[in-house]
């Protein structure tokens, strides 16, 4: 499967699609994701998220299933290996 990764800007904007009378701003997102919250891929000046990540968490926002695995701090610390 496919990450579904998506600018900020492109986010909002699909969660605007869902739902036309969202409160939901780029404001909100991104300081979710700067306080780790919602995890982001840096690619140059941008922050990506994986659109599916997103809506679940906002679909359950105290769920333990999002696992935050990147910060927008940079590069971070490698608990466990993920690469075989």
């Amino acid at each position: 499967m496919t990450a579904r990764m998506r600018t900020i800007t492109e986010a909002i904007k699909a969660i605007r699609e869902a739902d036309p009378q969202t409160a939901f701003t780029e404001t909100a997102l991104r300081n979710m994701i700067r306080r780790g919250e919602i995890p982001s891929v840096k690619a140059g000046c941008k922050n990506l998220v994986n659109l599916d990540v997103l809506f679940e968490y906002l679909n359950n926002p105290t769920s333990q299933s999002v696992k935050i695995v990147s910060t927008s701090t940079g590069i971070r610390p490698i608990k466990e290996k993920i690469f075989h």
